[in-house]
């Protein structure tokens, strides 16, 4: 086992620990999933995952984003057992659901990896919006140690890509944007806090 084949070992035991932060939460119904965001989280990068292995992307590298859509899909179940997490979900949800849907029927029928990678990734960022508009408005519905932990197992990930190609990277690369966001809406309140105090 390489170097690399290591920070993905460790990059997923980090995601996993946010992940299972976010899920005790929801059980507890502290945290209220976006469910839209929540189900095409799970599905977009599993769709991702087969796009990359179909056009021979790194096995370690796709394994990452193998984990990014399995870890979703069980927050998504979690939401289903506790109630009391459940997140209203608004026109504007189901709008953006919409989007993110089509984009990955689109992916099925592209005869492009590449187009396909770029698909899934579009279609998962059109999922975060509602997640990422809730994280503004309410960031106190969510659980800001899972994109912390998302930002620093993709970071992990990073010198695991053998070749700096779409395919490869395109993913992470979003990821990275992604939960730099999240963790910036969830925390902003907190640091204007501790600014106005110093």
């Amino acid at each position: 086992m390489i170097f690399e084949h290591i920070l993905v070992i460790i990059s997923i035991f980090i995601s996993f620990s946010g992940s299972v932060a976010y899920v005790f939460d929801t059980l507890k119904g502290k945290t209220k999933p976006n469910r839209v965001s929540w189900f095409l989280w799970a599905a977009a990068p599993l769709i991702g995952t087969g796009a990359a292995i179909s056009s021979g992307a790194d096995v370690w590298a796709t394994a990452r984003i193998f984990l990014a859509g399995f870890v979703p899909l069980i927050v998504l179940i979690a939401s289903l057992i506790n109630k009391q997490s459940y997140w209203k979900l608004t026109k504007f949800d189901f709008a953006c659901g919409i989007c993110s849907a089509l984009a990955l029927i689109v992916w099925l029928f592209a005869d492009s990896p590449v187009l396909a990678v770029l698909l899934a990734a579009t279609g998962d960022g059109l999922a975060s919006l509602p997640t990422l508009i809730k994280s503004w408005k309410y960031p106190e519905t969510e659980t800001g140690w899972t994109f912390v932990a998302g930002f620093i197992a993709t970071l992990l990930v990073l010198p695991s890509i053998p070749v700096w190609n779409i395919q490869n990277s395109a993913f992470q690369i979003y990821l990275l944007v992604i939960n730099t966001l999240l963790v910036s809406f969830i925390y902003r309140k907190k640091i204007k806090v501790l600014e106005t105090q110093n």
